[in-house]
């Protein structure tokens, strides 16, 4: 780091006992540094982005005679692996052009607060989104608002699939599409719309209805990652078809939707436990007998934007790694009690084919499944 600053996000602060927070007041950022001495805040101080590491180091082991060189040198060092710092002497990387700088600079603003790893220029996370392939499959009320949100976001490439057309009754959540596409395919009218809100990201479609694990391995073959926005067919047939491609392939996907008020999103990868393991444990935690019917027509705009944009949100993370969210799991919120939060998660199962200690490559299964899900 030629020129450390704080990140003006994390502008530090002194109390009266001499602690030092850092982070800001952002749950899972903020840092209490105790410092008695002082060192901490004069280090903190001197990095205003004017001077270079090796006078910041000077300048503090001189104004605190009893630190040395290189404890002085140390805690600049801690400091800057802290991830509190940027680097005031960095530049966009050259594959990001003038209007993509300008474009996504809220984006940049937001990854600069969250991520707390030392940066070379801290636009890598909009690199890895402009260099990533995502399959967005389902282009419904969650589909719609996930795929918005991904091509504004800055995905390189987005494939979207869906085999309906636009209906009156789509209109009220599926942000895509307007009166005058009525009887239009999705898949059509979803490409033209998104090539309007971003022209530097390559939008494709097709309209198709995935009938097997096998067609949804060929679709996702070459992507980075699937958005699994699709409710057909119903139960969770469509999600093993998902779980077990995906895994094959060696990619991360994430699934989401709605149930009334219920809002969920499941995030998955290679190495962590999959959705068949997340799923059975949820099953095995129920009351015997326990009725399951998560999905129906109870749905607004804002049910589901929400679940399209948390979707999207588990995308972004899973592709940028900013912030590091564990895989694994499914959350969600209940808009009709604030307080209910969905936090899913449970362990791989040892003779799971997919992700258990003798996984094998994932058998095809069958097409039309209809059983229960979480």
């Amino acid at each position: 780091m030629l020129r450390p600053r704080v990140k003006a996000e994390h502008r530090p602060h002194r109390y009266a006992d001499g602690t030092v927070r850092i982070g800001g007041e952002i749950y899972g950022l903020a840092a209490e540094i105790d410092d008695p001495d002082g060192w901490v805040w004069a280090a903190l101080s001197l990095m205003d982005g004017t001077l270079p590491v090796a006078q910041i180091t000077s300048r503090l082991a001189l104004a605190f005679r009893e630190l040395s060189a290189a404890q002085a040198e140390s805690l600049v060092a801690q400091l800057i692996a802290s991830g509190y710092l940027e680097d005031a002497a960095a530049v966009p990387p050259p594959e990001l052009s003038a209007r993509e700088v300008d474009r996504y600079s809220r984006n940049h603003a937001f990854f600069r607060q969250v991520d707390l790893a030392p940066r070379e220029h801290g636009w890598e996370a909009q690199l890895r989104l402009r260099n990533a392939r995502v399959v967005v499959l389902g282009l419904g009320g969650t589909g719609s608002h996930a795929a918005w949100a991904l091509a504004a976001a800055g995905v390189g490439r987005l494939h979207c699939v869906d085999p309906d057309v636009v209906e009156p009754s789509n209109l009220n959540r599926q942000v895509l599409y307007g009166e005058a596409d009525i009887g239009r395919a999705k898949a059509d009218v979803a490409v033209r719309r998104l090539r309007a809100v971003n022209s530097d990201v390559t939008i494709t479609g097709e309209r198709l209805r995935v009938g097997g694990q096998e067609e949804l391995a060929e679709l996702v073959s070459g992507a980075d990652m699937l958005a699994l926005c699709a409710d057909e067919p119903r139960g969770h047939g469509l999600r093993v078809w998902a779980n077990r491609a995906c895994a094959s392939a060696g990619i991360p996907w994430a699934g989401g939707g709605y149930s009334g008020p219920l809002v969920t999103v499941g995030v998955y990868e290679p190495g962590h436990p999959c959705y068949e393991c997340v799923s059975a444990g949820e099953r095995a935690r129920r009351r015997p007998g326990t009725p399951v019917d998560l999905g129906g027509p109870g749905v607004i705009a804002t049910s589901a934007g929400i679940s399209g944009h948390l979707v999207a949100h588990a995308v972004i993370t899973q592709l940028t790694g900013i912030p590091a969210i564990p895989p694994g799991r499914i959350g969600g919120l209940n808009l009709i009690a604030p307080d209910h939060l969905i936090d899913v998660r449970h362990p791989a199962r040892d003779d799971c084919p997919v992700c258990g200690r003798e996984a094998t490559p994932p058998k095809p299964f069958g097409t039309g499944l209809t059983g229960p899900g979480p």
